[in-house]
């Protein structure tokens, strides 16, 4: 006899969100707009016909021009998510303009309920989000506030700028390996478990040496200070979060997913030589692979959620299936939501659990793993991995 899908059983599971942009005093949309104009449905309905400046437009004009592109592209994977945060959250299914404005009275009314926010992520068992900016990390109304794990993308670009820039380099490197140290202590007083950045194109490799001198690349300086970076979390503890997979040198308006076949082995020199946890999140396709390689290869390396371009059925159904045959449940996790506001964690949370339901119940149909494991493998991805890699109280992990 066929077995039940284990879709409520995953449906009921705790989640992690590992990256958001909440700002924990204005977690919940204002108006319908602050939903539907989500940077990537935003950007799959502009496919469809929506104008890219349609904020502009008188209302009518914008609503008539939401719906056109919205009933078009009802196939996109924002397109489902969306539909399922004003279907599931507040009741409203989109027909017409009626129907907009019912959607925007609703989420108007909820967004003054102090307890909307913990009832949205309650509904899917969301019990952490992560932030990355001190000033956003108290989350009102919230029975946790977030996890900070600060960003250095800000600051350590332009540490390597004022050494380039310098006629004493290496006395600017010097004071820029002491900057680091001080902040990454000043992160650790705040509770900070670890940090996060972004890595742009870079051709360096971090087990090469490398000297400041006249001919240095800022790759090079780069990964220099993040050497010094690495050294002080394993000396306090702390863990490194990598963002790979977009880059910003195509002329063009938005970042692009780049496919760079050396980019993650060209980090393993940090693998190798620290042993602090690295989680490694990316945006590119054909780096799916290359993440689960690197965590294949280094017990301290974690395959993290799936980011930007990633975020699609089909990516995270190979890359769920890359992991599985691969690594222990305990070495990946699956959420990163990227939202900005509370409701776009509900839709694209509903998402990846729908396909991560829909994956173990075929492993288990095909005689893979049995339905304990299934679930075991889901709590994984969905909670525990992260859980004990952030050091939160009460996990303990298998």
């Amino acid at each position: 006899m066929k077995e039940a899908s284990l879709l409520d059983d995953i449906m009921a599971m705790d989640v992690i969100d590992t990256h958001t942009h909440l700002a924990g005093d204005h977690l919940c949309a204002e108006d319908f707009w602050e939903i539907a104009d989500y940077f990537w449905l935003n950007r799959e309905l502009q496919s469809a016909g929506y104008p890219p400046g349609a904020g502009s437009l008188p209302e009518e004009k914008r609503i008539e021009a939401f719906l056109n592109a919205y009933h078009v592209s009802r196939n996109t994977l924002m397109n489902i998510a969306f539909t399922t945060i004003l279907k599931d959250l507040y009741g409203v299914k989109l027909t017409d303009a009626a129907s907009v404005r019912e959607a925007d009275a609703r989420i108007k009314a909820h967004r003054k309920d102090p307890g909307w926010a913990q009832n949205v992520a309650d509904r899917l068992h969301v019990r952490r989000f992560a932030v990355n900016h001190p000033q956003h990390a108290s989350f009102e109304g919230m029975a946790h506030d977030a996890l900070l794990f600060p960003r250095i993308d800000g600051w350590l670009p332009k540490l390597v700028g004022q050494i380039l820039q310098s006629d004493r380099r290496e006395e600017a490197f010097e004071l820029a390996k002491e900057q680091v140290r001080k902040q990454l202590g000043e992160y650790q007083e705040m509770g900070c478990p670890g940090i996060m950045t972004t890595l742009p194109e870079f051709e360096a490799s971090a087990h090469e040496t490398y000297r400041i001198g006249r001919d240095s690349r800022s790759d090079e300086v780069l990964f220099m200070l993040l050497h010094e970076a690495c050294a002080e979390l394993e000396r306090r503890g702390m863990f490194l979060q990598l963002f790979l997979g977009v880059e910003r040198r195509w002329g063009i308006a938005s970042a692009a997913p780049v496919n760079d076949p050396l980019r993650v082995v060209r980090l393993y020199g940090f693998f190798e030589k620290y042993s602090i946890p690295f989680e490694l999140v990316t945006a590119a396709e054909l780096s799916n692979l290359d993440v689960v390689q690197a965590a294949w290869n280094f017990p301290n390396v974690h395959v993290g959620g799936m980011w930007w371009y990633n975020f699609r059925a089909s990516t995270y159904t190979q890359s769920m299936q890359y992991r599985l045959e691969a690594l222990a449940p305990a070495k990946s996790s699956l959420i990163v939501s990227d939202a900005r506001c509370i409701e776009w964690t509900y839709g694209k949370i509903h998402v990846v659990k729908r396909l991560l339901a829909g994956f173990l119940d075929e492993q288990v149909a095909k005689g893979w793993m049995d339905r304990e494991f299934a679930l075991y493998c889901g709590a994984q991805w969905l909670y525990g991995s992260a859980a004990g890699r952030y050091g939160l109280k009460g996990w303990e992990g298998a």
